[in-house]
């Protein structure tokens, strides 16, 4: 800051100087502006090697280089960052400002052109060699252009509303074609590299010639601007010449004591409403509403608020339903098309059908279908939709957290609408539609309310048929429609509104009705929907069940059908290229309709087996657990219940010389650690029962851990598992590989009942297990359960840890453990 200082001190010091040598000149980079000679500008410099530039020329002749950077953002401008034609200008006048800024008037004498670097530092300083300008007039191509562009120049400053009409007349006063080149140039508003190429151009004529260019493009723009200008001036007329017109009319209206039909719009409104059967209170609200709007100017922002809800009003079904089909045979015959076994639903859907059949209508009928994904919810409501022959709507609810998205907002809401129930309904057509609130478990809130709580009116027989939308403000009755809710989950549904939901669990398929599935819905739909249709294609069982085991693990079907849609994609390009190589022409169109593709697949038969499984998708996606199913010390499988269906989760303990602590890891949640403390605490107040040390724990480090550490793990059925893994690390036992436990214990060692148990038992008979140990409060559940799904299962009932045991070590004589007779269990064949 003191250099510049110095420098500014210097330059209001500098003597006149005589000498006129324009050979090595001082250079003032300028950001965004060209200085043209003939012009007098102010530039305003900050910049430390600018000022001694400045400097340097009040020292010399007051000569100096101003040229334009090639990017106004450089801020120390070299020899390349600055363009090679400038103009050399006369420094007038020097004045200094606040802040070590220097406020510099020149005047361009001259154009000149950089020749040579003299020097960098402390400022840039090159050589010049002038380029004096000569218009010899006698050039008739040369006259032509600066007659064309004074004429150009004095109609862009005749129509430019920024530039003073004394601009005009300086320029008319100009005699020099030279000096109306540069004054022109000057006074447009045009960017710096459009200016500068009038600098660079070789001749007089190149340069006048660049600057019709300029001059033409800006006339256009404004004539643009003109025109836009016009025209949103006219439409401003227009609209307030109709509004006053309108006012006169109704005046009119009113002095003869006629009604206004509001114009060809309005009444074609007024028609509709007149056709649509609504209900008396809210004809009463639509006659207010619609006198209301003929009486709103146009312009008025409420008369589109009002005409809006007229027409959701004259679009919502209130009246008109379509007639059910309740012949049993029919309905029984499109659930059993579209669905392979689901034996509970299908069953209450006919009961729902026999009641209907008997008294016209059935309200309170809130059916929420429960299970994992891909086991057919959505697509079960789909089909009892086709059955009934009603319209079917599927309602979203995943991730809604707003009240309104179910109540819609209210009119004085810029953009209000009715919420999604309203929606669902005109899309439907009719007021007895079957919607689907799909994933209604999957709702949350937040500080605009709580939408689950909006959907107890709406599920509530006793309420839905006055359902207020506070967008129409009328009740509207929902005690027509069907509605069908699913979720994975049953317990992350608020309780209020699972209290007014019919729950129909569908649990997770067994491998054989995998294979049927495929067989008999998935093969024969996505071999017509890959353009397979026809042809002699075919999957072995065998083949279906290497898919179902080896390539996919889940409850459903979906990624079942991803596999076997891969595979009919690998087959398809097969065909395609078989019939290409065989094909005389170019294949265009659909191939299926040309000779060479019935010659390729009139006698082929495709036979997908185990060998062409593996051949198209490679390796097996999921290892065969058998190596689990050994016995080991420490090591015990639990079973799990997601909203993804059952899974084996075997839990490992481990103990060692260490400070004494229980580690926890696997992403547990707090439930799953306090069933490992609670396992902890009971096997050492209970040591002498298992034959263990008395002090087995001190100076050690017990280490839980539970594989697939990436997922979280949550939930109390996991207690039993940890209590046996303890006791077998503790005794240093095996624990039985083929038996897998579920069931929470307290600190007494009591075998509480657990839930998902449907799940679990199919996950263990995924992995192979032979035994499972199951609480004795669930022995009522087992009952209920499909014979399939027990099936090659053992299930010993267990009430205590002690009976746990006796099933679960290899010899439970060796943990300690007394060996009794052990728990009656249940074996099916």
């Amino acid at each position: 800051m003191n250099d510049q200082s110095d420098v500014l001190d210097s330059i209001e010091q500098a003597d006149r100087r005589t000498n006129t040598a324009l050979d090595n000149l001082p250079v003032l980079p300028l950001r965004d502006i060209v200085i043209y000679p003939h012009m007098i500008f102010p530039v305003l410099i900050g910049r430390s090697s600018s000022l001694k530039a400045v400097a340097e020329a009040m020292e010399r002749d007051k000569f100096i280089f101003v040229v334009a950077q090639k990017q106004p953002s450089t801020e120390d401008a070299t020899i390349d960052d600055i363009h090679s034609v400038g103009t050399v200008a006369k420094i007038l006048q020097v004045m200094r400002l606040p802040n070590n800024l220097l406020k510099v008037l020149v005047e361009g004498t001259v154009p000149g052109r950089i020749t040579s670097t003299i020097r960098t530092e402390p400022f840039l300083e090159v050589g010049i060699k002038t380029l004096p300008a000569h218009a010899d007039m006698s050039d008739r191509n040369l006259a032509a252009l600066v007659r064309h562009a004074t004429e150009l120049f004095e109609e862009f400053v005749k129509d430019n509303r920024n530039l003073p009409p004394e601009v005009l007349g300086a320029f008319q006063n100009l005699e020099d074609p030279i000096r109306k080149l540069y004054y022109a140039a000057a006074n447009i508003p045009q960017k710096v590299d459009a200016k500068q190429k009038i600098l660079d151009a070789p001749d007089v004529r190149s340069q006048y010639y660049e600057l019709v260019q300029l001059l033409t493009a800006e006339i256009e723009m404004q004539r643009l601007e003109v025109e836009i200008d016009s025209k949103v001036q006219d439409q401003i007329q227009k609209s307030q010449r109709k509004y006053f017109i309108q006012e006169q009319i109704r005046a009119l209206q009113s002095e003869l004591g006629e009604e206004d039909d509001g114009g060809p719009e309005l009444s074609k409104l007024a028609d509709q409403l007149a056709t649509v059967e609504l209900p008396e209170a809210v004809r009463t609200k639509v006659h207010e509403e619609f006198d209301r709007l003929k009486r709103t100017p146009s312009m008025s922002p409420e008369y589109g608020v009002n005409r809006t809800w007229l027409e959701w009003i004259a679009n919502v079904p209130w009246q008109n339903h379509t007639d059910d089909n309740l012949l049993l045979d029919h309905v029984r015959g499109i659930l059993d098309a579209d669905h392979y076994d689901l034996k509970k639903p299908k069953e209450r859907i006919l009961e729902y059908i026999s009641v209907l059949n008997l008294v016209g209508n059935v309200r309170g009928q809130i059916l929420c279908f429960v299970g994992p994904p891909g086991v057919g919810k959505t697509s079960l409501a789909k089909s009892i939709a086709r059955a009934l022959g009603r319209n079917f709507v599927r309602l979203s609810l995943g991730g809604v957290r707003d009240e309104a998205e179910i109540r819609g907002h209210r009119r004085t809401y810029i953009g209000a609408m009715p919420g999604k129930i309203i929606q669902s309904m005109k899309r439907a057509g009719s007021n007895n539609p079957v919607i689907l609130l799909d994933e209604i478990d999957k709702m949350s809130m937040d500080f605009r309310g709580d939408p689950s709580a909006a959907l107890l009116e709406v599920l509530d027989p006793e309420q839905n048929a006055t359902f207020s939308d506070h967008y129409l403000e009328v009740d509207y009755d929902l005690s027509n429609v069907l509605f069908i809710a699913t979720a994975n989950v049953k317990y992350d549904i608020p309780a209020p509104l699972l209290d007014r939901l019919e729950v129909i669990e569908l649990s997770s398929y067994l491998e054989p009705d995998k294979v049927q599935i495929a067989k008999q819905y998935i093969v024969p739909k996505l071999l017509e929907k890959h353009g397979l249709g026809g042809l002699n294609i075919s999957f072995t069982d065998n083949a279906l069940l290497k898919l179902v085991r080896e390539y996919t693990r889940e409850a459903g079907v979906r990624n079942l059908e991803r596999e076997v849609a891969s595979i009919l994609r690998k087959l398809a390009m097969e065909i395609v290229d078989a019939v290409g190589k065989k094909s005389s022409e170019p294949l265009t169109g659909d191939i299926r309709a040309s000779k060479t593709f019935k010659t390729v697949t009139r006698s082929k038969k495709w036979v997908i087996d185990e060998k062409s499984v593996e051949s198209m998708l490679k390796a097996p996606k999921f290892k065969s657990k058998a190596e689990e199913l050994s016995n080991k010390v420490g090591v015990a499988m639990g079973l799990a219940w997601t909203s993804m269906g059952g899974d084996t989760l075997p839990v490992e303990v481990t103990i060692m010389p260490g400070a004494e602590r229980l580690t926890l890891t696997g992403k547990l949640g707090e439930v799953m650690k306090e069933s490992a403390m609670a396992a902890l605490s009971y096997l050492r107040s209970n040591y002498a029962q298992y034959g263990l040390d008395e002090m087995f724990a001190k100076d050690r480090q017990i280490h839980v851990h539970v594989p697939e550490g990436a997922i979280p793990k949550d939930g109390p059925s996991a207690g039993i598992t940890m209590t046996m893994a303890l006791l077998s690390a503790a005794t240093g036992r095996a624990l039985r590989g083929d038996v897998a436990m579920t069931g929470e214990v307290t600190l007494r060692g009591n075998v509480l009942a657990i839930g998902g148990l449907n799940e679990k038992l199919l996950a263990a008979k995924r992995a192979g297990m032979t035994t499972v140990l199951v609480p004795e409060e669930n022995r009522k559940d087992v009952q209920e359960l499909a014979a399939e799904v027990t099936n090659g299962l053992t299930i010993v009932f267990v009430s205590h840890a002690d009976e746990a045991a006796r099933v679960a070590f290899v010899d439970p004589s060796t943990a300690g453990v007394a060996k009794k007779a052990p728990p009656k269990g249940r074996k099916s064949r």
